[in-house]
């Protein structure tokens, strides 16, 4: 129940685990489900922040850029609250998955409100079919400046978007050929991006609408027909239900007999995921995975029952003064927000698990508990304020953490920062 709680939600909220478990692990995870529906949908949450139009001209481009950088900011900051405070955390945690599926970054797109419409669309599509999704990212402004798309047009076709959609988007490497790819690439022709607005537009003078053969189908082909082309492959439910099981389940890869087997499952992502989460292979001790830093973060708030820090934020919140826990502490881990490595995303496993990084966790750990209420483990006997301390965290503890975190235990407040950065809880286990 703890592992689904951390996986499908980041991890729970004080009392959550013990009503989880009251409730059987069915019932919690179809509730799960259900919820992610309605928050997808604009039912909780926060409004994002509003994010004006940059300046334009030679002489404003600092500006321009200080701008952006506030904006960039603001945008991090409201999607790691709608995490922590989110009263339905999968459709979030689905949207942080599709993130990484689509990775796209700011550094090149340079806009913080076309990298907020494609967050948007995420988590409003991330549960539904997967062919609305991918025709959605395929023609999305973020994406079509992150893969050049706005540069592809007839006569002159650029292959980065027609080769990712396939290798990294849909299908997977060895699954299609280099022709397919040059074929994909006419097919997407005519998109542009107009920066003023943020928005894209199709140009028909600019398509090319010859006919066109691609994993052979041969008709003329709009990004439509590409996608239903993609979407319509055997091989696409398994490349997205292997993705889904390498963030939810196991850095390994599932047997042929797993994935024929969740392939008929695929109607819904959500359905995708229901079928992923209640496989044997989830409910196994194995199944262990690292998590990434954002996870880790929005995990030690939500168990302490803190905030991230932003302008205007309520007491409880991290503290916005000095070192800035959130911005520093993802970006000294290497996961922020809006700005993933490549277009294949972020790592996964042990790549996490440095000594850099326990340096860093630790520093960010001090801050969140230092806005937190720790009456829970101070109030107890030092003698089992280390249990507390996992009581807090919904974690057991092995022996040689136990008697680590005991050195401690007469200081609460070092205690549960050094419970943050355990073994135990850099893991979803």
């Amino acid at each position: 129940m703890r592992r689904l709680l951390q996986r499908v939600g980041f991890g729970p909220r004080p009392g959550e685990l013990d009503r989880a478990t009251a409730a059987g692990f069915d019932a919690t995870l179809s509730a799960l489900l259900d919820g992610a529906a309605g928050a997808a949908a604009g039912d909780a949450g926060a409004p994002p922040p509003t994010l004006q139009p940059l300046p334009v001209g030679a002489d404003r481009r600092r500006e321009a850029a200080d701008l952006l950088r506030t904006q960039v900011e603001q945008l991090r900051r409201w999607w790691l609250d709608q995490m922590v405070s989110a009263e339905h955390p999968l459709a979030e945690r689905l949207t942080f998955f599709w993130h990484g599926v689509f990775a796209t970054s700011v550094q090149k797109v340079r806009s913080a409100s076309m990298m907020l419409a494609q967050n948007q669309a995420q988590r409003r599509l991330g549960g539904g079919e997967f062919r609305p999704l991918v025709a959605a990212m395929a023609v999305d402004p973020a994406t079509l400046v992150w893969l050049d798309g706005q540069r592809n047009q007839r006569g002159r076709p650029n292959e980065n978007l027609a080769r990712e959609l396939m290798e990294l988007f849909t299908i997977g490497v060895g699954n299609y050929s280099e022709d397919d790819v040059k074929q994909a690439a006419r097919a997407l022709t005519g998109w542009r991006v107009d920066r003023a607005t943020g928005t894209a537009s199709f140009d028909r003078r600019r398509h090319d609408d010859a006919v066109l053969t691609v994993l052979g189908h041969t008709a003329p082909m709009g990004v439509d027909e590409l996608v239903g082309v993609l979407a319509g492959n055997p091989q696409c439910p398994r490349f997205v239900a292997s993705r889904m099981w390498q963030r939810f389940v196991s850095d390994s890869q599932p047997s042929p007999e797993r994935l024929d087997g969740l392939t008929e499952h695929a109607a819904t992502m959500r359905e995708l995921l229901g079928a992923v989460l209640a496989s044997p292979e989830f409910l196994a001790p194995e199944s262990v995975l690292v998590r990434q830093p954002v996870e880790w973060l929005v995990a030690a708030c939500r168990a302490l029952g803190v905030s991230v820090a932003r302008q205007g934020a309520a007491p409880d919140a991290m503290p916005d003064a000095g070192p800035d826990a959130v911005r520093g502490g993802l970006q000294g881990l290497g996961q922020q927000l809006f700005a993933p490595p490549s277009v294949g995303g972020w790592p996964a496993g042990s790549a996490w698990l440095t000594t850099a990084a326990a340096r860093t966790r630790l520093a960010v750990a001090n801050a969140a508990v230092a806005r937190a209420d720790l009456a829970r483990v101070r109030d107890t006997a030092r003698g089992e304020r280390v249990r507390a301390a996992g009581e807090l965290l919904s974690l057991d503890w092995t022996p040689r953490t136990a008697d680590a975190l005991a050195v401690v235990a007469g200081d609460p407040p070092a205690l549960v920062a050094l419970a943050l950065i355990s073994p135990e809880n850099l893991v979803s286990a």
